[in-house]
């Protein structure tokens, strides 16, 4: 069976009154106490509104994975 990968949503304002989402990966590599993520995709254009650019990473996340959410495509048997 797959396995659920680790993808964040968080959204940055690069400049003031422009929100950007950003996806990003736990990397299997980290510090002690802290985990470590990697961006995997980023919103192209600016967003109005924290609000809208969180909802619009949703819509991202929703498109690139599926109903089934963000799963490995590495399936092994037993």
């Amino acid at each position: 069976m797959s396995q659920l990968r680790n993808i964040a949503l968080t959204v940055q304002e690069l400049e003031e009154g422009e929100f950007y989402w950003v996806l990003m990966e736990a990397a299997d590599y980290g510090v002690e106490d802290a985990l470590s993520y990697l961006p995997i995709e980023a919103a192209g254009d600016p967003h109005l509104t924290y609000a809208n650019a969180l909802v619009a990473g949703v819509a991202a996340i929703r498109k690139m994975f599926g109903k089934d959410g963000p799963r490995t495509t590495d399936v092994r048997g037993p």
